[in-house]
């Protein structure tokens, strides 16, 4: 489970609500006006798609809408991090380390290390630097994981 948000999804999306986000991974349409043209494929509104695609992510079925770029072609870094967190400090850890801009997903496992996420920095030094502070505001070592080689496996989900 995501602890980003801390909690789940509040509803079941509908049939629509699945349709867009089908129509939504892949082929996103590099127009003017996008929302209306996946609302023209869809059959509805630029208004109802917006509508629809913020209530998937106010309702948690999405925890996340946009763009995915490969941030080192473009100077900055991403670093998967990890920290042993006690159990007596786990909300106070997420609280503080969710605080930071640069953490981008944080999601508890069941390892000695137990909090899992992702750096993303504007440079690559910034990592480090992120992490120090992480480390500075929970009192815990951060563990880093830079990446050794790059994959990339396109993932549609089927909603």
């Amino acid at each position: 489970m995501s602890e980003r948000r801390g909690v789940a999804a509040r509803r079941e999306p509908d049939e629509v609500d699945r349709k867009l986000i089908n129509a939504l991974q892949g082929d996103f349409p590099l127009v003017e006006s996008p929302y209306a043209e996946v609302g023209k494929r869809l059959g509805l509104s630029e208004t109802d798609v917006l509508a629809r695609l913020q209530s998937l992510l106010d309702d948690r079925v999405l925890t996340r809408f946009g763009p995915m770029f490969q941030i080192e072609r473009m100077g900055g870094a991403f670093c998967l991090a990890a920290i042993a967190v006690p159990e007596d400090r786990w909300a106070r850890t997420v609280e503080a380390v969710n605080a930071f801009p640069e953490v981008a997903h944080n999601y508890r496992r069941d390892h000695a290390l137990n909090m899992w996420f992702v750096l993303a920095t504007e440079a690559p030094q910034g990592i480090t630097e992120v992490a120090q502070r992480i480390e500075a505001a929970t009192g815990l070592p951060v563990h880093l994981f830079p990446k050794e080689r790059e994959y990339f496996v396109e993932m549609k989900l089927e909603a």
